[in-house]
């Protein structure tokens, strides 16, 4: 595997040297975040971030990612352009050596938490998502400004309600279809670019505020990864999005599509399942619900070469800053899934 690092850019309070201090530490994952969804991304820019990253001994080879602009998923007249525009920017990455996008196809919301700064008995603090806080909020219908975790604040409230109803009209059919032919267009320039192309679970998965929600299950992964069946059209497994779902078991999803060569990216984190929703806690297998080993192991055992990276951590030891993207927690995870592989490979070639 190859063991990689979430990061924000320039702005972000953790730096690419510290990231480079991690143990094992091989590629960073980011993206350029100061073009609008749905435009071209300057060879410039993309050029920075290469240099910048190698600079520091780290390698370019992952996005996170290239947005999906709402139109799209849509299905609305003007997704052609906003499509066309995707696949340059795939050109274009894969000109700069980038092999690996990961991307979301979720209306609107990229993912939802009711609270970003939850304290746990240890006293650090987490992302949970809590339903019972959830369902009190209808984007159609509140005064309120936009506050619950995840929304994308660049909407007003009078444009997140368009948008939101517009979904409202669509149903989970409509979706596949323009997924369908998203990817129709998209796989074949990926594939010439080189690029494998890894789509997110819905986080968390399952239809919130009344919109389709269509990445969430392992009937629906099959769906699709049938859509095009191409080796370029794969999955990032997000250990934590899927596994707030009981009815997902991870270490079996793992085991089947790392058999299939379709596991392009893995975000490990663990998460504790709640009777109204979920908690995401330390990385190690004891501290959630999850078996943080037998997914990893399912993955060595089955083939998986491709990237991982620590998914959202703790914020401990005093540390403050992107909710979710602190050092301190990710890099213990890091440290963690280094020890996981290091048993799993050995254990294999026994």
């Amino acid at each position: 595997m190859k063991l990689s690092f979430r990061w924000y850019g320039e702005d972000d309070k953790v730096t690419l040297e510290q990231i480079r201090q991690i143990p094992g530490m091989h590629s960073i994952v980011t993206a350029v975040y100061d073009v609008p969804v749905g435009e071209v991304w300057s060879r410039e820019s993309i050029a920075r971030l290469k240099q910048r990253t190698e600079a520091a001994g780290l390698h370019f080879e992952v996005i996170e990612s290239v947005p999906v602009h709402e139109d799209i998923k849509l299905g609305l007249p003007s997704r052609d352009r906003y499509i066309e525009n995707y696949c340059e920017n795939l050109r274009r990455l894969g000109e700069a050596g980038i092999k690996c996008v990961c991307y979301n196809f979720m209306p609107v919301f990229d993912w939802t938490r009711t609270d970003l700064n939850h304290v746990l008995p240890d006293g650090s603090t987490s992302l949970v998502y809590y339903s019972e806080q959830a369902e009190q909020v209808d984007p159609l219908k509140t005064d309120s400004d936009l506050t619950l975790p995840g929304w994308d604040a660049s909407y007003t409230r009078e444009e997140l309600r368009d948008v939101v109803a517009q979904y409202r009209e669509m149903t989970e059919e409509d979706l596949w279809d323009n997924l369908r032919y998203f990817l129709e267009r998209v796989i074949p320039v990926a594939a010439e670019a080189g690029i494998k192309m890894a789509i997110h679970q819905d986080d968390p998965c399952w239809s919130i505020f009344g919109l389709p929600r269509i990445i969430t299950d392992e009937q629906n992964l099959d769906r699709f990864l049938h859509l095009v069946d191409d080796p370029h059209n794969g999955l990032t497994l997000c250990c934590g999005s899927l596994g707030c779902s009981p009815k997902n078991d991870m270490p079996k999803l793992a085991a089947k599509y790392a058999a299939m060569g379709r596991i392009h990216f893995v975000h490990l984190r663990n998460v504790q399942l709640l009777p109204g929703g979920f908690e995401e806690r330390a990385h190690l297998s004891s501290c959630g619900g999850l078996d943080m080993y037998a997914i990893v192991k399912a993955l060595v055992e089955n083939g998986f070469d491709g990237y991982v990276r620590p998914d959202h951590g703790r914020m401990i030891w005093g540390e403050t800053g992107r909710a979710g993207y602190g050092l301190y927690d990710r890099a213990l995870g890091a440290a963690y899934i280094n020890g996981l592989f290091e048993a799993a490979e050995k254990e294999v070639k026994r």
